[in-house]
This record gives structure tokens, C-alpha cells and sequence, in this order.
């Protein structure tokens, strides 16, 4: 087994009674289809459907557990208790338990697997559990060359819809549950078919730029780095422009040098062959 401890998590337990319904009212995931030992990708939107929270939500003896980056869980517990009103549930963090990763079997005790990652055919847990001093770059690197992102892990997604980070494609967006907060918006966006930024895989054959480098397609900006290790970077482009450049021959670079651009193949997505560049 290969086991890492992930730095900068936290953990969040809402508990109680109206706990589920409470949560199922406000953030993205269906908290329906959350099965025992499970974590699932999630997010807390705004009301126009961007990103506040990020977040890992699965259930555990005390609760629902949802796991954020670490600067981030004051603020979303501030924010769960302005939306909790009356509801019968309590909000507190665990700021004493750490988050380890492991994969290569078996599951850890009262581990929760992470559903991200078996979208990708890959088994991965989530737990308190001990390391086996492996470095967190092993982690990172696993996920970054299989397309995952989400809870908080590329840091602040604050500017980006779910679509853009594959959250429509991962589980952590429903279109079936009913009303919760940017469903609307995300909504529209998924009948419309009108979400044209996504998450890529991006490979070089030297270390790639620092996470916010923008992502060239000839001079024109296509996209941005969000996440590096090494030769490897998830980055968010625009599909479209990604797709023209892709057809015409055009060179795709981060930081001077070439780059290849991937859309994860668990999503079935593809860089359209003919795109509008007349499109915002």
C-alpha cells in the first residue's frame, strides 16, 4: 500500500437529525446517492452558480464529514451556519484528525473511498490513517495524470462554474435532486450545453510552469495552470479555442514550451472539430 499524508485539509462534521436534508438543500452533491464509505465531490455556489466552497463529502459514525482546504473551513462553517437556520444540526470542525491517501489495497480502517478518483478506474481511500513516509507528490502526480480535481485541492476555485472542473461529470453536480443554491445557473448551463472551459491534463517533456501560467495556443491565451508536478498540470482552457488550434497545427505551450493538452477519458469529452471563435 501507498499511503501520504495530505497537508492542508480539514475536517468538517455536520451532525444531527435534519443534518442530510439540511446539506442536501444547499450544495451540489445528491446526497442520496452517497453510500456508506463513500466520498463524494461537492461544492457550496453562489447564487449566479460560481464556486464558494470546494469540498470531499462522505458520512462517518459522527456525521456528515466534509473534508477543505484548511483556510477555507472557518469560513465555510460560518457559512453553513448562516444557511442553517433552524435546522436540527450542528456544525463543528475536527481540527485534530489528519487526512492520508492511500491506494494499491487494502482500504484502511473506516477509510472512505474517494469516488473522484473511481470515476477514473482507480481505488483510492481517504482516512486518518498512518503514512508509509511516501511524499505527498506521489499523490498529487496520481491525481493531476488522471484528470482529477475538486475539494479545494488546486486551491481557490473561486472564479470557475462546476462544469469547468468536470464536477457534471465526477458526481458532484446534480441536475435531478431539485432546488439548492447556483442550481439554476448550472442547470441552464448543462441544457444549453454552453460550458465551453474545462479541466485538461497537461504533459510537457520538461517541468512545467508554476499553477497560474497561462496556457498559449500561438500567442493567444487559452487556458491556465492550476496544479503542477513536474512534467505533469491540470489546467482549465477553453475547449473550443483548444479544439481550432489542435486542427489548424497550431503549437500549445505553458512557460516557452510545447504542451499537450488531454481531456480526461473517463469524461467521454473531445476538443470539438469545429468550434465558433466568434464565442465568449
Amino acid at each position: 500500500m501507498t499511503a501520504v499524508s495530505i497537508e492542508n485539509r480539514s475536517l468538517v462534521i455536520v451532525s444531527g437529525e435534519e443534518a442530510e436534508s439540511f446539506l442536501q438543500a444547499i450544495v451540489t452533491t445528491d446526497l442520496s446517492l452517497v453510500g456508506s464509505g463513500e466520498a463524494w465531490p461537492g461544492a457550496l455556489l453562489t447564487p449566479q452558480g460560481k464556486i464558494m466552497f470546494e469540498f470531499l463529502i462522505g458520512r462517518t459514525a459522527d456525521g456528515l464529514v466534509l473534508e477543505a482546504r484548511a483556510e477555507d473551513a472557518d469560513a465555510l462553517i460560518k457559512r453553513l451556519m448562516l444557511y442553517r437556520l433552524r435546522a436540527k444540526a450542528e456544525i463543528r470542525k475536527d481540527a485534530t484528525t489528519s487526512v492520508t491517501a492511500s491506494w494499491d489495497e487494502p482500504a484502511p480502517n473506516d477509510a472512505l473511498r474517494d469516488m473522484r478518483f473511481a470515476k477514473a478506474g482507480v481505488t483510492l481511500y481517504r482516512s486518518a490513517s498512518g503514512t508509509d513516509g511516501a511524499t505527498p507528490s506521489l499523490y498529487h502526480t496520481l491525481r493531476i495524470v488522471n484528470g482529477i480535481s475538486g475539494g479545494g485541492e488546486d486551491g481557490a476555485m473561486t472564479d470557475y462554474f462546476p462544469h469547468d472542473l468536470l464536477m457534471d461529470k465526477n458526481g458532484g453536480l446534480s441536475f435531478q435532486k431539485g432546488c439548492y443554491i447556483g442550481q439554476e445557473v448550472v442547470s441552464r448551463m448543462q441544457h444549453r450545453s454552453t460550458a465551453r472551459r474545462r479541466l485538461a491534463t497537461i504533459s510537457s517533456d520538461s517541468p512545467l510552469p508554476e499553477a497560474g501560467s497561462a496556457i498559449l495556443a500561438g500567442e493567444r491565451e487559452i487556458g491556465t495552470l492550476i496544479s503542477v508536478e513536474g512534467t505533469h498540470g491540470l489546467a482549465v482552457i477553453r475547449i473550443d479555442k483548444a479544439g481550432s488550434a489542435l486542427a489548424e497545427g497550431a503549437t500549445i505551450s505553458a512557460g516557452g514550451q510545447p504542451a499537450t493538452p488531454i481531456l480526461p477519458g473517463w469524461t467521454g469529452l473531445e476538443f470539438p472539430a469545429n468550434t465558433d471563435e466568434t464565442a465568449s
